[in-house]
């Protein structure tokens, strides 16, 4: 039996977080569950590593925890990368190849990945080797859509959901951040975690774009903030004034 690895959180009835787990590293992911129109109504934002440096299988792991809550991968609509470092974006090819295998009223289509163009070309040019650092191979990443400063409207009717997605280069050159108006929720990859600051040693990381994201993020009305890791703290961050606090504090580290 495939040990829990992530922990699975209805966030509301239209977000759940999967929380990673494990011994080693991996990004938590994020699903926005019946949202888009069609037979592949989900949304997952950084579905992470496939196994991980310590060979844990975490693409299995996040499977199996959204078929536990009644959702299956194949169902996978649109797949949001924040970033193209290896624990958020390597599963990607897979969910794709899991959405084609599903035939539904006689025809094969596929899950559609988006990042920003900033980011595409960042991978094209340098992310790409990143997963030699960790001895895998590449990722085949093939954005549909680009991701772009403003509004993202999903869905349509009583199911439409709109977000707003921020460019929060820093830990990379096309990190971005998405923001949930209605719901006061900010997801934000690696740029800030409970605690913490997304590293800028890698590279395309800068510690001078990095300042200035988290800047811009602090301004916004967020009651939930939702990183792309845990640290010692914790992982979600709930409540305005913990949320004020924690980028108060995480500034004192830039």
């Amino acid at each position: 039996m495939l040990n829990r690895l992530h922990q699975s959180r209805k966030l509301f009835d239209n977000l759940i977080c999967y929380i990673w787990q494990g011994r080693g590293n991996n990004a938590n992911s994020y699903l926005l569950p019946n949202v888009l129109r069609g037979d592949r109504p989900h949304v997952l934002i950084d579905p992470g590593f496939l196994v991980n440096e310590t060979g844990e299988r975490c693409f299995e792991s996040i499977t199996a925890a959204m078929r536990r809550d009644g959702y299956e991968a194949q169902d996978v609509g649109l797949i949001v990368n924040t970033h193209t470092h290896p624990d958020h974006c390597q599963a990607t090819e897979s969910i794709v190849e899991m959405s084609l295998a599903k035939e539904s009223k006689g025809r094969v289509s596929q899950a559609i990945t988006a990042l920003s163009r900033e980011e595409e070309e960042y991978y094209r040019t340098v992310g790409e080797r990143m997963f030699g650092m960790f001895g895998m191979k590449a990722a085949r990443l093939e954005p549909f859509m680009y991701l772009a400063e403003g509004t993202l409207d999903l869905g349509s009717d009583e199911k439409r959901v709109s977000l707003e997605v921020f460019l929060t280069p820093g830990h990379s050159p096309g990190s971005v951040s998405i923001y949930w108006p209605e719901k006061k929720t900010l997801i934000t990859g690696d740029l800030i975690f409970y605690g913490g600051v997304g590293r800028t040693d890698f590279p395309g990381g800068s510690i001078i774009t990095l300042k200035q994201s988290i800047d811009r993020l602090s301004a916004l009305d967020v009651e939930y903030l939702l990183p792309g890791h845990s640290t010692e703290f914790g992982s979600v961050i709930e409540g305005k004034d913990k949320v004020e606090r924690n980028f108060s504090a995480v500034k004192l580290l830039v």
